[in-house]
């Protein structure tokens, strides 16, 4: 099936201006606008992370958009491949690999993990795979905390290895000229100000052009008939239990992709809590509220929920808390992010059930008439 214009000019749109993003807020900048619109519209160096989280939201739309797989356990992946990455390259470790090395054998372990946690769940679906995926969820968070001489605890493994970046230029002098000195404002907006953002964006890029193939793929129209009609999937002469193996393995290993990622911006493995219930949550509502199947769905799906928890929601904390000088529920995005959440849910299903951006079989099936009841004769 070929692709369609439309959608490779819009693709090539949005790759565009977001590539454009960090030049464009320097730009910006330089005009005389109110303090607060700078700081608020100060995004590019939160995209990174941004990024990292639309991979892992891509890697749980295989699982659950593309194979229908309720997985409620895809911050323990993101936590296994940012602790993979983390003792495969930190220096207090006798490994001390490299950041694509590292990111490589993260995902390796993801997808191994992955593929052997659903060997015993190979028979279960819907709310009994939900549990079991769960409760992996709070056991790998609880290995975390407790194996202290490989984890370190609650403290986490630090320092980590950041991501190869751009290198770096002379600095401007006074015979330098003013065209000069703004491209040289706008490559440091790059690589100092949003530092490997190009990097993330381009794994982005790469980790959505796989998805594509892969639901173009063989083993991709077996995920979607498995989600369809497991039963007649089986019927059919699929090997189901394959099938859901491979969904597993590629969801899990795209999921600590980003967790290796993740680790690698911030320069430790995080607080094994942080990898909590409430994330696999957060990630789950991006793949719905975008349109479970649909890759620019999860995409935009993604970029507007951890874009709100990421952006929005520290402005607002920040704005609150200058503007209260005793303690406030309000003053913590924390207190109140998952109310929010929870409404943008409800709305989307009541609204928009098949998300903001569905895929174009869920289109169709929307689009097609309902057939006619059976006349009796």
């Amino acid at each position: 099936m070929a692709i369609a214009r439309s959608t490779v000019v819009w693709a090539a749109a949005a790759i565009a201006a977001a590539a454009a993003l960090p030049a464009c807020e320097y730009l910006f900048h330089l005009l005389p606008v109110w303090k607060w619109l700078k700081d608020w519209t100060h995004v590019a160096p939160l995209m990174p992370t941004i990024f990292a989280f639309i991979i892992v939201a891509l890697g749980l739309n295989i699982v659950t958009g593309f194979t229908g797989l309720l997985n409620l356990g895809a911050a323990a992946f993101v936590a296994i491949g940012a602790y993979t990455y983390s003792i495969l390259t930190c220096e207090t470790y006798p490994f001390q690999v490299g950041f694509w090395l590292g990111a490589l054998l993260a995902t390796l372990a993801g997808a191994l993990v992955g593929a052997a946690l659903s060997l015993p769940t190979m028979r279960l679906r819907g709310d009994y795979l939900a549990i079991v995926t769960l409760g992996f969820g709070e056991i790998v968070q609880d290995l975390l905390k407790n194996l202290d001489p490989i984890t370190n605890g609650t403290k986490g493994i630090n320092p980590v290895p950041h991501p190869p970046n751009l290198p770096a230029l002379a600095q401007a002098t006074e015979a330098t000229s003013a065209l000069h000195r703004l491209a040289l404002g706008i490559y440091g907006s790059y690589r100092d100000s949003a530092p490997h953002y190009l990097l993330y964006l381009l794994l982005v890029v790469i980790t959505a052009v796989v998805c594509r193939n892969l639901r173009r793929s063989r083993i991709g129209r077996s995920w979607v008939a498995v989600r369809e009609d497991e039963l007649a999937a089986r019927s059919s002469g699929l090997n189901t239990a394959r099938i859901k193996l491979s969904a597993f393995s590629w969801g899990a290993a795209l999921c600590a992709a980003g967790g290796a990622l993740i680790a690698a911006l911030v320069g430790t493995s995080i607080d094994p809590a942080y990898y909590d219930f409430q994330l696999s949550i957060i990630v789950l509502c991006a793949v719905i509220v975008g349109g479970m199947g649909s890759i620019g769905g999860v995409i935009l799906g993604a970029v507007v929920m951890f874009g709100f928890n990421s952006i929005v929601l520290v402005r607002l904390s920040e704005a609150l808390a200058s503007s209260h000088a005793d303690s406030n529920v309000l003053a913590s995005p924390n207190n109140w992010k998952f109310l929010v959440y929870g409404l943008a849910l409800v709305l989307a299903m009541r609204f928009r059930p098949e998300g903001l951006l569905p895929a174009r079989d869920v289109r169709a099936a929307l689009r097609r008439p309902p057939s006619a009841p059976a006349v009796a004769p």
